[in-house]
């Protein structure tokens, strides 16, 4: 991996919400650290997956990544520009080359606009193409996404959620960009939907050539479709490596724990292997724990996992993890 480009570079980013006490005179008495100090690579071309329970800041790190939200320290570099020091006209015009599929189709669609308002809408913002060019772009949009292009004047209540979610990928596509965040664009939608959304997102990507952040908590479906694997804990990374080695040879025991638990579709294999069950319910982000995040509900912790934060390192080639024990 290391011979291909890093088209968007993650240094040391933070996010943390203030939480605020008081009415009239408002004082911030601390703040929910959704995303805390997280390092990574995602290079052109690849699907990065991101995975972690609920809470543990995968949304968060979607969203700071694209400025959505405005991230309390760190870098993004997308393409060798910051987009931390970007701010109006220029960030607008890095927006173009990243777009967001979001988790609830039914959410993300304005309901008062037609398809061919809610699809057209990147391409007026950005100024792309003619009036004429932007209605037969939006036409075409729908047919790449496997619509009727005749359903351009109807609304999104009409549609079903496996729809709806195609518009949502018609308009991450209007701009033409090199980067979209998936967040967990599957996880509202029926079984027998998810697999058509996934492989529509394969076919665009191999004739497009896009880049994407897959979050998702679903691990079987990550290991189909992404190149690497993340696994994020109470706002840090504590592991992340190719597809193969992470689900074959993973290391950290969050981790491990989270493997244990996917479904296999053989019993003899199910019922020999060890499942891993941790002690315990996650830590508030608001005060989570010194030392390493996990410690409080690790299997193998030892005395400096409560008193040291452990030093994100490669312990193999593309294969990083954040652990005093391995």
């Amino acid at each position: 991996m290391s011979d291909r480009q890093v088209l968007v570079s993650v240094q040391g980013l933070r996010k943390y919400f203030p939480i605020y006490r008081g009415i009239v005179f408002q004082t911030q008495v601390g703040a929910v650290k959704a995303v805390d100090d997280i390092t990574f690579d995602v290079y052109r071309g690849e699907t990065l997956g991101l995975v972690g329970e609920s809470g543990c800041g995968k949304t968060t790190t979607g969203r700071t990544i694209l400025q959505l939200y405005r991230p309390t320290t760190g870098r993004v570099i997308f393409d060798g520009i910051d987009l931390t020091t970007q701010k109006g006209e220029s960030l607008r015009k890095m927006r173009r080359r990243m777009q967001m599929i979001f988790q609830d189709p039914f959410a993300s669609l304005n309901s008062r606009w037609t398809i061919s308002r809610i699809v057209g809408e990147p391409m007026r913002i950005h100024r792309l193409y003619s009036r004429a060019e932007q209605i037969e772009r939006v036409e075409e949009l729908l047919e790449l996404v496997q619509l009727d292009r005749m359903h351009v004047n109807r609304y999104p209540h009409e549609f079903s959620g496996g729809q709806r979610q195609r518009i949502g990928v018609a308009r991450a596509l209007a701009s033409n960009p090199d980067f979209i965040v998936c967040d967990e664009p599957i996880s509202a939608l029926d079984i027998s939907i998810q697999a058509q959304v996934v492989n529509l997102l394969d076919d665009l990507q191999e004739r497009f050539g896009l880049t994407f952040l897959f979050i998702a908590h679903d691990l079987s479906m990550v290991r189909h479709i992404c190149d690497r694997v993340a696994v994020m804990y109470l706002g840090v990374i504590v592991e992340l490596a190719d597809r193969g080695e992470l689900y074959d040879h993973p290391q950290h025991p969050y981790t491990q724990a989270l493997l244990s638990a996917v479904p296999i579709p053989d019993p003899l294999k199910t019922r020999a292997r060890q499942r891993v069950i941790l002690a315990g319910d996650p830590p508030s982000p608001v005060n989570p724990p010194g030392g390493c995040r996990f410690h409080p509900r690790c299997p193998i912790a030892k005395d400096c996992c409560a008193i040291e934060i452990p030093a994100w390192h490669e312990i193999s080639p593309g294969h990083w993890i954040a652990c005093h024990a391995v």
